[in-house]
């Protein structure tokens, strides 16, 4: 039996265009995934997150179904124009009931809610008038809606974190164009990159000053990483996976531990990557409390010769400003992503993150895969989804025994949901949903995860 200490929190996550629906309800505004979702071409078959799982009309039923699987905690985001419907100004009273009773319904079934400011539905008006994170004044206006949020929730909720995967809103919304905004360019990512930690910092110290003081909470950055191995063993490679983890992982985390931007990233990106002002540094360094990660996939790094495949940028970003080769190893089994199922590369990831930042706290806040579930008979088995958490569990458990500080786990996600630009096509969850009739029904791995929880380990 591998077990776990007794204070390891054991949850899920979800966010909220994924699951929320009521676009247009409860005075909530237009995010710039309502319009990107919209927009013809953007997602899969046009998949949008108009309606979803309707969690916004049924999270009674949802929290009800968390409480059966024996979670002791729930990660869901805010939804910032539902809060601030043109991202400015008063808030949203509709809004701010909503998720009160959210947070009071988890309480009540004695689960703890873990609350994300932001997992990418920018209000729209902001984008619109202000170019989105491109604009250094967005900073002020996420301070300001976070400000919002600790006072309305404050008293309740004691888990914050500020952006979940600023990597993929920088990268992908305004570098690569697959996520709302869909902008493509070699620069902007790295300035929306900048604005989105000047926003994190803003938005910690004040709560560090007006709230933390008496509502004793704790407020994090949750950054997203995959690990990179050395294809060979040559130093040439080794470096590259360096490299690799450095433009990943090190562009968000190492302002926030050391107050600058990896030295390997100035070197190369030169006038792109915006600089930092004393001041900035001081309130970027220490901004966080513990380490968030979100983990899900290993690839293969090695030097390139200048010719990068598209399977680097989708998976590492622009390759060409890193001079990293990503590849996958053939015999390794992927998920309906295509990710490669490496629970060792977490393992790895993890003792990286301890060496590099001092041995924080860590909570691995979203971890899990996308299989081909099918519903037969009123049940759904999932053999590899229970195969997939029980290796990434595994190697948590390893880390632990190595003395790395982990402190929780929640996979992703809770039930199946709108997957961004793959739309409906993907299914994450341990729970099924039948997005005609809008029935859940917990898998297999649900039982197994309730197991776990309630074993605190592994069999």
């Amino acid at each position: 039996m591998k077990t776990f200490p007794q204070s390891f929190v054991w949850g899920s996550a979800a966010s909220s265009y994924q699951i929320e629906g009521a676009w247009q309800e409860g005075g909530k505004g237009l995010s710039i995934w309502d319009v990107f979702a919209h927009t013809p071409g953007k997602t899969l078959g046009g998949h949008t997150g108009d309606v979803t799982t309707d969690h916004f009309h049924r999270y009674k039923e949802d929290v009800a179904l968390m409480a059966d699987l024996g979670l002791q905690a729930y990660r869901f985001s805010i939804s910032w124009p539902r809060i601030q419907p043109d991202g400015r100004g008063k808030p949203n009273p509709e809004g701010i009931r909503f998720y009160s009773e959210l947070i009071d319904t988890l309480l009540k079934h004695n689960i703890t809610p873990w609350i994300a400011l932001y997992h990418w539905d920018l209000p729209v008006s902001l984008q619109m008038e202000f170019d989105g994170w491109l604009n250094p004044g967005i900073a002020d206006f996420f301070a300001d809606y976070a400000a919002i949020c600790f006072e309305a929730f404050g008293d309740r909720v004691r888990n914050w974190l500020t952006l979940n995967e600023p990597w993929c809103s920088a990268m992908l919304g305004y570098g690569l164009g697959l996520h709302a905004p869909g902008r493509h360019s070699h620069s902007e990512p790295y300035l929306a990159g900048h604005h989105l930690l000047l926003a994190h910092a803003r938005a910690v110290d004040r709560y560090r000053r007006d709230f933390q003081p008496h509502q004793k909470g704790r407020i994090a950055i949750c950054n997203n990483c995959d690990w990179r191995e050395p294809l060979t063993g040559s130093p040439q490679d080794r470096a590259a996976a360096q490299r690799a983890l450095e433009f990943f992982l090190g562009w968000f985390a190492d302002p926030v531990y050391s107050g600058d931007y990896p030295a390997v990233m100035r070197q190369r990106l030169g006038e792109r990557l915006p600089c930092f002002t004393d001041q900035q540094r001081e309130l970027l360094k220490g901004s966080s409390d513990f380490f968030a990660l979100n983990h899900y996939t290993t690839m293969l790094a090695s030097q390139s010769n200048g010719q990068i495949t598209s399977e680097a940028y989708s998976n590492g970003g622009i390759g060409d400003d890193q001079l990293v080769q990503l590849s996958s190893d053939p015999t390794w089994v992927k998920t309906d992503m295509g990710w490669n199922v490496v629970p060792w590369g977490l393992r790895k990831l993890l003792g990286w993150i301890h060496e590099r930042y001092q041995a924080p706290e860590i909570f691995i806040t979203e971890n899990g895969c996308a299989m081909p579930d099918q519903c037969v008979g009123g049940t759904v088995a999932d053999p590899d989804r229970i195969t997939f958490l029980n290796g990434y569990i595994g190697a948590v458990h390893e880390a632990l025994a190595a003395g790395i500080d982990v402190k929780g786990y929640f996979v992703w996600s809770f039930m199946d949901n709108f997957e961004w630009a793959e739309g409906f096509s993907k299914r994450f969850g341990m729970t099924y949903v039948d997005y005609a009739t809008g029935q859940r029904i917990p898998k297999k791995s649900a039982q197994w995860y309730a197991n776990t929880i309630k074993n605190n380990g592994l069999k």
